[in-house]
């Protein structure tokens, strides 16, 4: 999709190089931000639910046998259709049984009106998580992954993300993973351009940021 962001990219990068110097080195080390943007909602919650705890390459296969039981083959089943795939079918695509249930209360939402996702990008960011998370199996990581690579929100912190986590710890030379409330701590300079930093701590801890 087209980039359209509601913060300045070049903006973020000045207040970041300007308020952490550990970070200003794995910004010029890495280069410009670059996070991906899905463009469907729907689409990127789905995506949220399928790519639990699996590794990119194996969630992308279960992707595209999930998406080919009904056409078009390359999207994701309308919340109608979802709600008529068999168990059979789902476990044909390689998705557990909790991973059917989460998807279909998804399916249930949109389709019954509970989760409109057409007013999400006015909500607040807590507004956001608080629908978000209201459908099963989405929690506040799947929330937040939803702000940062659906609407493109500048100051969400993951820290429940143990790769922003892990890139910290790399970062800053700590000797563990730093607690949530010490990434708090240490992501707080970065604010309103949270979400900046942590894809680059997603940088420096893994050779790709996560495809999500």
């Amino acid at each position: 999709m087209a980039d359209h962001r509601s913060f300045s990219v070049e903006e973020a990068l000045a207040h970041l190089r300007d308020a952490d110097a550990k970070l200003a080195e794995v910004i010029n080390r890495v280069g410009g931000y670059d996070a991906p943007r899905r463009s469907d909602p729907y689409a990127a919650l789905v995506r949220a639910i399928l790519f639990q705890q699996l590794a990119g390459a194996a969630a992308n296969a279960i992707q595209k046998r999930f998406f080919a039981i009904h056409e078009p083959a390359d999207q994701p089943p309308a919340p109608e259709q979802l709600l008529d795939t068999t168990d059979d079918q789902f476990r044909g695509a390689g998705i557990s049984r909790q991973k059917m249930g989460y998807l279909r209360d998804l399916a249930a939402h949109v389709a019954d009106g509970r989760l409109r996702l057409n007013e999400l990008p006015s909500l607040s960011d807590e507004e956001v998580i608080e629908r978000v998370t209201a459908v099963k199996g989405l929690g506040e990581w799947s929330a937040h992954m939803f702000l940062m690579f659906h609407l493109g929100r500048p100051d969400v912190l993951p820290i429940g993300d143990l790769g922003v986590r892990h890139g910290m710890r790399i970062t800053y030379g700590l000797p563990e993973l730093p607690t949530p409330k010490q990434a708090i701590e240490i992501g707080a300079p970065w604010a309103p351009f949270r979400s900046v930093g942590s894809w680059y701590m997603w940088r420096a801890g893994e050779p790709v940021a996560p495809d999500i």
